[in-house]
């Protein structure tokens, strides 16, 4: 049984390309009234990323959310992938969804072959034995075989497959708004449809 109201989210954040994603994935949860708490775990290989491109590291690991959003993140707890103890990783712990974004294609080779050798591949691993969406931003180009039988090993045990790619029907003037777009069709996966989005009506 739930004991807080809103959802609980997973932000899991990997070393491919995208930081900028995860940034804006992290503000926009925990913007939305309709979240309760969102848990971050960050590979190794993903706090190289945060400190490549978005100049942000963190002596103190629980400091990240701050960093990352700009905002005091009352909402987002920080947990180490070394954790394999951490609440995440019991399928008896509720959870409604979790995002990795990105997702490198070492991570997703993680979670299509079930290894659960970190937190972050066993609570996405928790995620599919319990039937929670589970959604995967695989950030790589081009694709190789391996990859792309990964792809379809992950989203044959119940994962949504959500590459990297951004869209431009919405006449974006901004990498910004390839972003904002880009994530706000995440979040919607995840259950949480947002009024921003932009929505092809068709040309007459």
């Amino acid at each position: 049984m739930k004991t807080t109201e809103g959802k609980v989210i997973i932000v899991g954040v990997t070393g491919a390309s995208g930081a900028v994603l995860a940034q804006a994935m992290l503000r926009l949860l925990e913007a939305d009234a309709r979240v309760a708490r969102i848990h971050l775990v960050v590979t190794e290989a993903g706090q190289r990323l945060l400190a490549t491109e978005l100049g942000i590291t963190a002596p103190e690991p629980k400091r990240l959310p701050t960093l990352i959003t700009g905002t005091d993140a009352k909402k987002i707890e920080y947990v180490s992938n070394k954790d394999i103890g951490a609440a995440i990783a019991s399928g008896s712990n509720v959870v409604d969804a979790m995002v990795v974004i990105p997702c490198s294609v070492g991570t997703l080779a993680s979670i299509a072959n079930g290894l659960s050798d970190d937190l972050l591949s066993r609570a996405a691993d928790v995620c599919l034995k319990e039937s929670r969406r589970l959604v995967l931003c695989v950030r790589e180009t081009p694709l190789n075989r391996i990859h792309l039988e990964n792809m379809l090993r992950a989203q044959a045990a119940g994962a949504v497959i959500m590459p990297v790619i951004p869209s431009f029907y919405h006449g974006p003037k901004t990498i910004e708004d390839l972003v904002q777009q880009y994530v706000y069709r995440v979040a919607a996966q995840m259950g949480l449809e947002q009024d921003e989005q932009y929505r092809w009506k068709g040309k007459n």
